[in-house]
């Protein structure tokens, strides 16, 4: 339907629209006459109406006909409002149209008119432009939601005070949201700048309800619909492109069956027969990954090869690296200038489709887009409308989508959607009701600007239709918290950002509230994203964002793709990732974290409702093509045949079956959708805790709930699941604080309330910090039970993440049996199962995904640890704590003046006095005038007069009795949860260790009542106790923070007295302190050695020759048999090497359970390995054990498996005999006839003949600890004994690596058991030592030449240091291979048996001196035959020469050391 334009525009205007466009749509007809009427207007059309343009020509009309205001401030009469920054620069570029339209059709006419000017102000605004907006404003500003508050959060916005019109784009985008709510507060606050309230005009989509629409976007003022009865012309089709999606016969890349490949080429396909594309789907890593693999498949270039293990990421994938041929990606990671760059290559033709994210579903121009292919099933028919309304975006013209489901359930859903999208069945919005946390910034920006009177703020904010039933208790509560009445001693959060005179009922700003605001401004959570920028790039250089986790996977030098675009890593900083392009590059994918609200319940009820109605007839009638309708139907008939009913919008099915460990696995199919699910989820989680004390592991999706039980003869029925209708809202509620989504949505809370601001606008925040530091501040709010930030976390889960209302309704009708439970018990899942229990994995895969050191870490019992450590007995030194204390109270060069300085004083110390004031430079005056202003009294506290806080004199009448002055209002009086708690732990917070006497005397309560309550703080984690200073008694108090204050302090001084010594002095340190050269000898040296070296992994063939040898004089392997026969010393094996070698570990026996590796349980293969385990339960010979086992295995097949044994960890000898007879070569067995043995008369004879490999006794290795925290203490202990000093990566041959060791480490430093600081330079700062060995290192002389194994612990190339770099091939830590080491410098590497030799040195001095030191150590050491040296031939070089003069012998080889 469409009309004439109206008489009311102006010649011009009328006559250029009737030659552009003929004649005016419905929509645009009953919208100017609305808009011309002055009223207020939601002009509600589906894409393609002309909605846009119907908003705008009035009031370009108005400016082009109607003279300029006098002020020039006041110029700009017209604002624009886009939620998408692509928007509002699409809407930029279209006014241009009409704009020179309307001014060429005037100068025709004979009539001139004024020169439009049009303004942006986005995010993306150049400072230069701001500025000259604010100076000289524009007739018209295009603008965001965000920029509109800074606008009116700064000076600027007296360049808003001439606004006539505000035009709302997309308001069902953002009227359902928190951002939606933060915009009506900003058009309230605009309007309170105006003469009067501008004219709103509002352009909406298809919404229900869409007068809840219409009463956001007018407030408390009346609103014309303008709805008229269009039908956008919209064509769904569902296709599936392979027989049978659960019998896939293609692979993905890693060898998976997959529909992904089909997927691909049908897309494909569908990209080449049409102009132009738009694929959408519901993720960025799905669309960066499918705009690869098109990209791939139409380039014909291969998928890469899988990559493995740690070369790809565990949650991304691999690109081969193809051109831009058919696509490109759009997400909101890309950049602005990438995003700019995708949407005009797709208008221009250039690009024939884009992969896109709900970032191009709202109304962006995108030109004349032919298809739009939804990848799986969308959101709701909402968004599935919107979605689909890109193609087709000119009026009159049809929409084609075609949806790409990905699984069966996925077909279920997207067949269902399409239907209701076919019904226009819109899900309803439910906008979010009086957001606090929203309020709260407002509140700070609006008084940030200019004083505000309570009763007026309170109208103002009353007119937004989302506080517009906003109680009086609520808006206190977010008052109180704003002027500091809750502790902000314990969070620095909570600190006042505004003064409240409650007497006057005035509002006024403290300093720094409005960069708070402006820091800090929207709603959209801080995600803690890498800006990801072009490697010396200037403006423009943005190429998008990364999430943290990716960026803490990869490395400098990794290529990932975005945007399509391959990107290499040149540097990863701590707030950016700087990147160069990398074309024709294999890159992996990116990924992102991201919520999943989950699907509308109205959807689901569809969705049951056909389950339970289908035929195989709907399908073909629903626009799915035969593929998909017979897979529809095979799924559901599937279903049926398997158990006998299925799910559906009356019956919920409870399923249970056993997987493959033999654990129960309970699935409940609801398909009322994630958002009901969850929070029954939740209830039932708790049930399973509370009745059967497990934890169910539960995990609630769309279509169900999984949970995973231990096995138990009968898992629960039925009444698991039933609760009454009433209750579960309590239940959940209680619940709720425990959970991980209420701790993300209290954080985003507090963020969005100004409670956890940045440092900073361009400085990115670590999402774990986020966390820690919303942890600290719920650990203070939970105190409180008005803290109304608490209180919107668990509004915001309660009815935004969840739907209470549907899930008590679901509980009503199961009690009522409206809806049936349906219990099934069978050997496998059902299909529907399967489908969830795909969910279940993907959900559960990633749980174990860490490196191994981060796992280890993550395992420390941090309580465990410091009982083990036992309490810092190292006393703080008394002037560090003098100067510690003058800090924390306001006692040190810090220049104070005026009431500011005197109520933030009173905010952090308390009770002050006015001597105490002059102390501080300050003076009474402005304690009085802030008592002027209510801000501040005196009261008597301990007999002195001193002054408080006004907000403080609750907890001073309540805590200690003080009389509180009559002026001071009632509602400050109430009292908190435990007042004088409150003001002891402010006390503790602003001294150093004090005395529980000192805190009485202080406040004037008896000293009982304050060691009582120093008892409950110690008991919250608040203060702790101890001796601290020297000076005292044994008990004193310090508040936690200040005793890390002051720790830190002491170890800051420590570290400053050490100077960094250089790497050679530490390697010939690290060679002195592990004794090598030592000149004991006997049994006694061993076990000195031992000791340093007890609990690390070496190769069996080093142990004796190579390291023990070069540490004690005239080695002999007697005197180690004498310490493992006495049972003092033990030995393990801990994984076979090659040659008969493995790696052995040892330690003595009061610390084996700690420092032995622990068993690998793989090896226990068969019944011999059990019985052999079962056998050695003492010490016996090899011939007792094998009579034991002859009806198992003959003497070879035992002995084999007794090595096995070994290997592994489970059996060890009284010697190290048959260690040594291994890796002397295979020795068999005498006897190879199963069952025979040797006589049991004739020992001498029998001794001869024994085999060397089952020499000795063996037995069973006592049981190791398996705790890691007392692992990693004993590790830690072992490795700082060996090394003296700890550098990272010295931990070689330590599982637990330095990352795994690191944390005991650090707790060490913390009691003085340890020293950290930069001991040797250019090896990290994360370095520790042993204080007896700082002074050593300092004073090590020069080692000379050393000759040792490559692997051993002393030396510290490949571990401490890193390799030098030469020519050859690279040297490592490998068995049989030596290094010569000279004055601390890596002279030579010597592969094992010299064949081939590395040399890092040309001095003759050094090469004749490691000539020399290989000589003198030829009796420890295998023969040697060098025959290369750097590749070339040994002999004749400077190096063959040297060799040749100690005595190796030349032969056809080389060199020859006998």
């Amino acid at each position: 339907m469409s009309t004439d334009s109206p008489a009311d525009f102006s010649p011009a205007t009328r006559r250029w629209f009737d030659q552009t466009f003929g004649s005016a749509t419905s929509a645009q007809a009953e919208a100017w006459a609305a808009i011309s009427a002055g009223e207020n207007a939601l002009v509600v059309a589906p894409t393609g109406s002309g909605k846009t343009l119907a908003a705008f020509l009035w009031a370009l009309d108005r400016l082009t006909h109607s003279p300029r205001p006098s002020d020039p401030i006041k110029r700009c009469r017209v604002l624009y409002v886009s939620p998408l920054k692509a928007l509002a620069y699409d809407v930029e570029r279209n006014l241009r149209q009409p704009l020179a339209g309307i001014t060429q059709t005037a100068q025709r006419m004979g009539t001139t008119v004024p020169d439009v000017s049009v303004a942006m102000r986005t995010g993306d605004t150049p400072p230069d432009q701001r500025r000259a907006f604010a100076r000289a404003p524009s007739d018209i500003l295009i603008t965001t939601p965000e920029s509109l508050f800074l606008l009116l959060t700064s000076q600027a916005r007296r360049a808003l005070s001439g606004i006539e019109t505000v035009i709302v784009d997309e308001v069902h985008a953002v009227s359902g949201t928190k951002r939606g709510a933060h915009l009506a507060l900003s058009l309230e606050r605009l309007d309170e700048l105006l003469p009067t309230p501008a004219q709103r005009v509002g352009l909406s989509a298809t919404v229900r309800p869409i007068e809840a629409t219409a009463d956001f976007l007018g407030g408390n003022r009346p609103v014309t619909v303008v709805q008229p009865a269009i039908t956008k012309s919209v064509e769904v089709s569902v296709e599936v492109m392979v027989e049978d999606l659960a019998d896939l016969d293609e692979v993905d890349e890693h060898g998976q069956p997959s529909v992904w490949p089909s997927i691909t080429r049908r897309l494909v396909d569908l990209i080449e027969a049409h102009r132009s594309t738009i694929v959408f789907v519901n993720s960025r890593l799905l669309a960066e990954r499918l705009c690869a693999r098109v990209n791939e498949l139409a380039g014909g270039v291969a998928l890469p090869d899988r990559a493995e293990g740690a070369q790809m990421m565990a949650q991304s994938a691999v690109a081969a690296g193809a051109p831009r041929v058919l696509a490109r990606a759009h997400h909101g990671s890309m950049s602005r200038e990438e995003r700019l760059v995708v949407e005009s290559g797709l208008k221009s033709g250039e690009l024939r489709a884009v992969v896109a994210t709900s970032s191009l579903e709202l109304g962006i121009d995108m030109g004349a887009v032919e298809l739009v292919v939804q990848i799986g099933a969308p959101p709701s028919a909402s968004a599935g409308l919107q979605r689909v309304g890109r193609a087709g975006h000119q009026v009159g013209a049809v929409s084609r989508g075609v949806m790409l489901p990905t699984h069966r359930s996925d077909l279920l859903a997207a067949a269902v959607t399409t239907e209701r999208m076919s019904r226009r069945e819109l899900e309803a919005m439910r906008p979010p009701r009086n957001p606090v946390d929203v309020l709260s910034q407002q509140v700070v920006a609006m008084v940030s600007m200019e004083d505000w009177s309570v009763d007026r703020l309170a109208t103002v904010v009353r007119r937004a239709a989302p506080f517009a039933e906003l109680s009086d208790t609520a808006f206190f509560a977010v008052l109180d918290m704003l002027s500091g009445r809750y502790p902000s001693t314990g969070f620095s959060g909570l600190r006042p950002k505004l003064v409240w005179d409650r007497a006057a009922r005035r509002l006024s700003a403290r300093p720094g509230a409005q960069r708070i605001a402006v820091q800090n401004a929207g709603t959209i959570p801080d995600r803690g994203l890498y800006g990801v920028f072009l490697t010396g790039g200037g403006r423009g250089s943005r190429v998008g964002e990364l999430d943290e986790e990716m960026v803490y996977e990869s490395r400098v030098g990794d290529v990932f793709i975005l945007g399509a675009t391959s990107w290499r890593i040149d540097e990863i900083t701590p707030d950016r990732v700087l990147v160069s392009p990398a074309p024709g590059r294999a890159a992996r994918m990116p990924f992102w974290k991201g919520d999943d609200i989950g699907r509308p319940a109205e959807l689901g009820r569809a969705i049951g409702e056909r389950i339970r109605t289908m035929d195989e007839q709907w399908g073909l009638s629903t626009g799915l093509n035969p593929a998909a309708a017979g897979n529809l139907a095979g799924y559901v008939t599937a279903q049926r045949r398997h158990s006998g009913i299925t799910v559906d919008d009356r019956t919920v099915v409870m399923e249970r079956f056993r997987d493959e460990l033999g654990d129960w696995r309970l699935v409940i199919h609801c398909v009322l959708g994630a958002r009901v699910n969850r929070p029954w989820a939740l209830a039932i989680a708790a049930r399973l805790r509370d009745r059967y004390g497990i934890d169910g592991h539960l995990m609630a999706a769309d279509d169900g709930i999984v949970a995973r039980l231990p096995d138990m003869p009968e898992p629960p029925d039925a009444s698991l699941i039933r609760f009454d209708a009433e209750e579960i809202h309590h239940l959940i509620t209680d619940e709720l604080p425990a959970s991980a989504l209420f701790a993300g949505r209290f954080r985003e809370c507090a963020a969005r309330a100004l409670l956890l601001p940045r440092r900073a606008v361009q400085r990115r925040q670590p999402l774990w910090q986020q966390r820690q530091r919303a942890g600290q501040l719920f650990a203070v709010a939970r105190g409180f039970e008005d803290f109304p930030i608490t209180a919107e976390a668990a509004r915001e889960c309660l009815e935004e993440y969840f739907d209470m209302p549907e899930l008590s309704g679901l509980m009503a009708a199961l009690t009522r049996e409206t809806i049936r439970i349906e219990q099934v018990v069978a050997e496998s899942p059902s299909p529907f199962a399967t489908s969830l229990m795909s969910a279940y994995v993907a959900a559960n895969l990633y749980g174990e995904d860490q490196p191994l050191a981060e796992r280890r870490v993550a395992a420390l019992n941090s309580g465990l640890l410091d009982s083990l450590l036992g309490e810092d007995q190292r006393l703080l030194d008394a002037d560090l704590v003098a100067e510690a204390e003058r800090w924390l109270q306001w006692l040190d060069d810090r220049v104070l003046a005026g009431p500011e300085d005197v109520a933030e004083l009173l905010r952090v110390l308390g009770d002050v006095s006015d001597a105490e004031l002059v102390a501080r430079g300050l003076t009474p005056d402005a304690a009085r005038e802030l008592a002027v202003e209510g801000r501040a009294v005196t009261i008597t506290v301990a007999g002195q007069d001193r002054w408080v806080g006004v907000e403080d004199a609750g907890r001073y009448r309540h805590g200690i009795g003080a009389e509180i002055p009559a002026e001071v209002p009632e509602d400050l009086l109430s009292a908190p949860p435990r007042p004088l708690d409150d003001l002891i732990a402010r006390y503790a917070r602003t001294h150093g260790p004090f005395t529980a006497e000192a805190c009485s005397r202080r406040f004037g309560v008896p000293e009982s009542e304050v060691t009582a309550a120093l008892h409950r703080l110690d008991a919250d984690g608040v203060v702790d106790h101890g001796r601290f200073l020297a000076a005292g008694p044994d008990r004193q108090w310090c508040a936690v923070d200040v005793l890390r204050l002051l720790r830190r302090k002491t170890i800051a001084a420590l570290r400053a007295e050490i100077a960094p010594v250089p790497p050679t002095k530490y390697a010939s340190f690290l060679a002195g302190w592990q004794g090598i050269g030592g000149k004991a000898t006997g049994a006694d040296a061993i076990a000195d050695v031992m000791e340093r070296l007890q609990g690390t992994l070496i190769p069996a063939s080093a142990w004796e020759n190579l390291i023990l040898a070069a540490r004690v004089e005239d080695y002999s392997p007697a005197w180690l048999d004498e310490l493992t026969a006495s049972g003092e010393l033990l030995w393990a094996g801990s994984g076979a090497l090659p040659s008969n070698d493995g790696h052995l570990c040892f330690a003595f026996a009061d610390s084996a359970s700690l420092l032995l590796p622990q068993p690998d349980d793989s090896v226990l293969v068969d019944e011999v390995h059990h019985r052999l385990l079962a056998v050695l339960d003492r010490a016996r010979f090899f011939r007792d054990v094998a009579d034991d086992l002859t009806d198992l295995a003959d003497d070879d097949q035992i002995l084999a498996a007794l090595w096995d044994l070994v290997w592994a960890g489970w059996v060890s000898n009284d010697t190290l005999a048959p260690v040594r007879g291994r890796l002397a070569g295979p020795t068999s067995s005498r006897s190879t006839r199963p069952g025979s043995r040797a006589p049991r008369f004739g020992s001498r004879r029998v001794a001869r003949r024994a085999n060397p490999l089952a020499a000795g006794r063996w037995y069973r290795l006592p049981p190791v600890e398996t705790d890691p925290t007392q692992r990693a203490l004993a590790a830690t202990s072992s490795l700082l004994d060996r090394h003296g000093v700890v550098v990272s990566g010295a931990p070689a041959g330590h599982a637990s690596g330095f990352a795994g060791l690191y944390p005991v480490l650090s707790a060490m430093e913390s009691r003085g058991s340890l020293r950290r600081g930069y001991f040797v330079n250019g090896l990290g700062a994360a370095q520790f030592a042993d204080p007896t060995a700082v002074d050593r290192l300092r004073s090590q002389p020069a080692a000379g030449a050393v000759v040792m194994a490559a692997v051993d612990p002393a030396n510290p190339f490949g571990s401490g240091l890193p390799w030098p770099t030469g020519s050859g091939h690279r040297p490592g830590r490998r068995a049989g291979a030596l290094v010569v080491i000279c004055d601390g410098d890596l002279a030579w590497f010597i592969e094992r048996g010299g064949k081939t030799m590395l040399s890092f040195t040309t001095d003759p001095a050094t090469i004749r001196a490691a000539a020399t030191a290989l000589e003198q150590a030829r009796r420890r050491l295998p023969k040697l035959m060098v025959e290369q040296v750097n590749g070339e031939p040994v002999i004749g070089t400077d190096i063959g020469n040297a060799l040749t003069d100690v005595g190796f012998r030349i032969t056809p080889k080389g060199l020859r050391l006998d």
